[in-house]
């Protein structure tokens, strides 16, 4: 199995994925990781149109936001879209495995910037 995790900074998460061009690939045998690689798209590949070829044979994508579109165009192509509020790429991966991963729910524009708790602003009258 083939797990992309979106990794803009190559150190954590990113949450925007289809405006992600970094990511980690990892190759799974049951629940162990057995080959982790970074994959950088060229500028101008990315999600919104359509699935970047270097991604075609992925199996899960996890990101920490991602639009509904987004995830019913990876449905579409048998790809498991995966939201977390984890920020470390290996232990997403690791907790997914394990079936740990806290996931956010699959609706709307979501994400950890997102959904943040915001502090309430005072009234104007």
């Amino acid at each position: 199995m083939k797990i992309a995790v979106t990794s803009q900074n190559r150190a954590t998460v990113t949450d925007h994925a289809g405006q992600c061009r970094k990511f980690w690939i990892y190759e799974t045998e049951y629940a162990d990781v057995v080959e982790k690689h970074l994959l950088e798209l060229a500028v101008g590949q990315g999600f919104h149109d359509a699935l970047p070829q270097p991604l075609d044979d992925i199996n899960v994508l996890i990101s920490g936001g991602m639009a509904s579109a987004m995830r019913y165009r990876l449905k579409q192509q048998g790809i498991q879209a995966i939201t977390t509020l984890e920020s470390d790429p290996d232990r997403a991966v690791s907790a997914w495995l394990n079936g740990t991963l806290d996931e956010l729910p699959p609706f709307g524009h979501i994400g950890r910037l997102c959904n943040q708790a915001r502090p309430l602003e005072p009234a104007t009258i």
